[in-house]
């Protein structure tokens, strides 16, 4: 690639990969093996202690994953990334990479379901303290924030709360601490870019919008390469203190010669070598495939839900319609400044009826389908209080956005008239409940 072939569109296509050297496949090979010769004991030796960058077994990296990561890292502006077996697995391992037993780190209330259940009790369970506070006031970062805060995490466009999140103002408070803003921007690829706002870490579950498919299960860690984690040592011990897992290294130190990547690298060769989360290479390469058409799709589906939440505003059924589209104020000023008038693919509504109204309607659904699931080139919806977000209490629904009668919707590639058609007579079954129920 040229240096001049910066936009998404061409990264997408190219960046990462030109041809197998050495069979000039254009396509990326699906390399379905578990190891690697070495081409001598010196070589081994100098892979082992990261002296040489390259392959030893594919739980570690493996060139089809290889391929993937310098994709997805160029697309994000990072220098580094680090491809998982899910989107959980790289959230957690974004933590954990910073957090230890006795440390905290302080997240946003907006998160996907399976995201809080893993921070309030799995890694609370291993000692990191998760400290949850609102966003809607960026100050409350800084409030939560003591002397063994690690990391502030959050979701660029929540699911399923839709309320964009303060990047450059919490980015803004934690790097003068030491602390950086790790941000999932699993339902904003391409429409935001969280490192040009001051983010340092980005993670994604590639199973949905990267993929696009509803194929592959999959997960990235991109290190954006513009937080100095020396700054402030005590702050990043992680990175900073000798590494008993790995003969004592200092992270910050030992990849000084590769650039600023301490973070992925320790990444890689503690917690994926000793966890285990590998991607499949083919799942890998079924990602990659996706990704091809990334640029595109995710035109059509912030087109498509746009024309979704403006359909349902009028709709007598719907209390209220939950899309950047229909905020005001603060909230609409944040999707305009992040997400630059692209609002994204999903929709969120309650209904009038509750609970029963909610279920009526997506029992009633022909065209979407009931899976938990988004970003899927297919329409997608869910009732999240009785799915996704059931094991959260009644309470954390409520933080998260979740209501009794809140309906998620991802839409996807159809035509918008057969959208709107299956909403439209779904609609009318759940109404028509509400009718009976009222007589």
């Amino acid at each position: 690639m040229t240096a001049q072939a910066q936009k998404p569109e061409t990264l997408a296509l190219h960046a990462g990969w030109r041809a197998d050297p050495s069979t000039g496949s254009v396509a990326v090979p699906i390399y379905q093996t578990t190891s690697y010769q070495f081409d001598s004991t010196e070589r081994a030796a100098n892979l082992f202690a990261l002296k040489e960058l390259g392959n030893i077994y594919t739980r570690i990296g493996n060139p089809t994953n290889d391929a993937l990561e310098k994709r997805i890292a160029a697309l994000e502006g990072g220098v580094a990334a680090l491809a998982l077996a899910s989107g959980q697995a790289a959230s957690a391992f974004a933590l954990q990479n910073l957090a230890r037993a006795g440390d905290n780190v302080v997240s946003s209330t907006d998160l996907y379901g399976g995201t809080w259940n893993l921070f309030a009790n799995t890694l609370k369970d291993q000692g990191i303290e998760i400290r949850f506070v609102d966003p809607a006031d960026p100050e409350n970062f800084r409030r939560a924030t003591d002397g063994r805060t690690r990391a502030y995490y959050a979701e660029t466009l929540p699911n399923p709360k839709l309320a964009v999140f303060p990047i450059a103002e919490v980015a803004a408070i934690g790097r003068p601490l030491g602390v950086p803003l790790i941000i999932d921007n699993t339902a904003a690829p391409i429409i935001a870019r969280p490192f040009d706002h001051g983010a340092a870490i980005v993670v994604y579950s590639a199973t949905k919008y990267l993929g696009g498919h509803g194929n592959s299960i999959g997960g990235v860690i991109v290190d954006g390469g513009n937080f100095d984690w020396e700054k402030l040592p005590e702050r990043q011990p992680a990175l900073n203190a000798p590494d008993p897992s790995y003969h004592g290294v200092i992270w910050t130190e030992a990849v000084k010669p590769l650039g600023p990547v301490a973070y992925i690298v320790k990444a890689r060769t503690t917690l994926l070598r000793d966890l285990g989360a590998a991607i499949s290479p083919f799942n890998a390469f079924l990602i990659l495939q996706g990704i091809d058409t990334l640029a595109l799709r995710i035109d059509r589906h912030v087109a498509n839900a746009a024309a979704v939440a403006a359909y349902l505003v009028k709709r007598p059924e719907v209390a209220r319609v939950i899309h950047p589209s229909q905020q005001s104020g603060v909230q609409r000023q944040r999707a305009d400044k992040y997400l630059g008038g692209k609002y994204g693919g999903l929709v969120g509504f309650e209904l009038a009826g509750g609970r029963e109204a909610g279920r009526r309607f997506i029992d009633s659904l022909k065209l979407f389908y009931h899976v938990a699931n988004i970003g899927d080139a297919r329409s997608l919806a869910i009732h999240p209080a009785t799915t996704t977000h059931s094991q959260l209490s009644n309470e954390d629904q409520v933080k998260s956005g979740v209501s009794d009668g809140y309906v998620r919707l991802s839409v996807g590639l159809e035509h918008i008239d057969d959208i709107l058609a299956d909403l439209d007579q779904a609609l009318n079954a759940a109404g028509g409940g509400l009718a009976v129920a009222a007589e």
